[in-house]
């Protein structure tokens, strides 16, 4: 048994590097057949969002791994190399426990990445690659972050993404009250932000989607209008705030199409928070007058409010994950001695029977003579 956890996240690389390597929902049971089809990994699992992309795998070689998913994504693995962690066996463990923990998180302690953890193994194992290694890995990944969110203030003073959005747009309109908001999207990241924004009421909110009957479902919580992605270019100018987070591999709003939106504005201020991975919205649309545009990096250090008061929850999380690694670890050696065990009884046993044998051989010709 080999495991390895190896990624990059938003301590390691920037934005513009996590999101070309970021895997579409759509497409992760292919990606995580081809890899153990071809022989890179034994087992795996892919945990993409918009702060991170790790791969738990049981594999001989993990260098083979970070090879397929150079060449998976088209990129020179020289490109990703500089921001790509490898964590071997125990260091493996720790990872994913404190990951699964909100310990790693951008937020601390934020509890939506516990979700996306779970999520990641049902499609490894819808796509067949999950074997006995990685089972009891995120079996144990869970019992350690629940522990830890129920017996730890970990969560205690927390502000969250969605939150942080809102404290940005007060920044730029003195009350949201009078503004219209727009959301692109209708996924868990949109649906947290709609609570939020929601609480300030706006005078008005509209949610956009790809299917129009999501985007109404949304809506119609709120009182809103539904709109599709295809009405955009029609609908932008009418918005002062937008939230977007879709799983578009392309820029849902293109430097264009705001141009054009604040001209039929006369250059009234857009705030915009792209928290999609990869961005839906192109990077030169920072670049215009009158546009407030923030991704999810820039936003880190709004989210950091309350850390202080959570650095005693992170010490008594540590000790949890601590022996959460030790037992698991004593969990792994001892399935890693069976086979020699077994190996030392049959030859032990194939040793009696040559005996046996040759005691019988000799019985054999004793009564002969």
């Amino acid at each position: 048994m080999q495991l390895f956890a190896f990624g990059l996240n938003h301590q390691t690389a920037p934005l513009a590097v996590r999101e070309q390597v970021a895997f579409n929902v759509d497409g992760m049971e292919n990606a995580l057949r081809d890899l153990v089809g071809n022989g890179a990994a034994k087992e795996a699992a892919i945990l993409s969002t918009c702060n991170r992309m790790e791969l738990y795998c049981n594999a001989p070689n993990p260098d083979h791994a970070i090879d397929w998913l150079a060449e998976y994504h088209h990129l020179p693995r020289k490109d990703i190399d500089p921001y790509l962690y490898a964590l071997p066996r125990d260091l493996a463990v720790k990872h994913s426990f404190r990951v699964a923990s909100g310990l790693d998180s951008m937020v601390l302690g934020e509890p939506q990445i516990l979700g996306q953890m779970k999520q990641a193994v049902r499609q490894a194992e819808q796509a067949g690659t999950m074997g006995i290694l990685l089972h009891k890995l995120f079996q144990s990944t869970f019992s350690v972050a629940k522990q830890v969110r129920t017996e730890t203030e970990i969560g205690a003073n927390l502000v969250s993404m969605a939150a942080a959005a809102v404290r940005l747009a007060e920044r730029i309109f003195p009350s949201i009250e009078e503004q219209n908001v727009l959301f692109i999207g209708a996924g868990e990241m949109i649906e947290l932000n709609a609570v939020y924004f929601a609480a300030r009421n706006p005078k008005r909110i509209t949610v956009a989607n790809r299917t129009l009957e999501r985007a109404e479902n949304l809506a119609r919580q709120y009182n809103g209008h539904a709109i599709t992605l295809s009405d955009l270019s029609e609908q932008l100018a009418q918005n002062d705030i937008i939230v977007t987070s879709t799983a578009s591999q392309l820029p849902i709003l293109g430097k264009g199409m705001v141009e054009r939106a604040l001209k039929a504005r006369k250059h009234k201020p857009m705030f915009i928070v792209d928290l999609a991975v990869p961005r839906d919205v192109e990077a030169e649309v920072a670049e215009l007058d009158d546009v407030f545009l923030y991704t999810v990096d820039d936003i880190a250090e709004v989210v950091k409010d309350g850390l202080e008061a959570r650095q005693g929850a992170v010490k008594e999380a540590e000790v949890i994950i601590a022996s959460g690694v030790s037992n698991f670890m004593h969990w792994m050696e001892s399935r890693e001695v069976v086979p020699t065990i077994r190996a030392l009884r049959e030859q032990a046993e194939a040793s009696l029977r040559q005996e046996l044998d040759k005691a019988m051989r000799l019985l054999a010709k004793g009564e002969s003579a």
